[in-house]
């Protein structure tokens, strides 16, 4: 079970975040380096990300292994994080192929 370390709120930035993996880095402002930060400990209003450079707040909690982590992480003033750009849906199924029943080379 995680310890509170830190009950301060701190200010910093999103360093990255794997939206496919749901965790990433924040770079902490006072310069104190990078923490783990986990899409669970986002909030948000829907899909819980963080876009690379976005503004947060978040607090400190020390987990089992003696880890740092950032929770309870908030866009600036409290308000919902923006996160990262929703990718869009598609692919390869483009006008002349891919998919069943259809393209140049039957759709197989």
């Amino acid at each position: 079970m995680a310890t509170e370390a830190s009950g301060a709120i701190m200010s910093g930035e999103c360093k990255w975040f794997n939206s496919e993996k749901g965790y990433g880095f924040i770079t902490v402002s006072d310069g104190s380096g990078d923490i783990f930060v986990h899409q669970s400990s986002i909030h948000a209003e829907g899909y819980r990300s963080l876009a690379e450079g976005e503004p947060v707040e978040f607090t400190v909690t020390v987990d089992d292994r003696g880890k740092k982590k950032a929770i309870n992480v908030t866009g600036p003033n409290g308000a919902p994080v923006q996160g990262a750009p929703k990718r869009q849906m598609g692919g390869s199924y483009g006008r002349n192929g891919g998919g069943y029943g259809g393209g140049r080379d039957g759709g197989y």
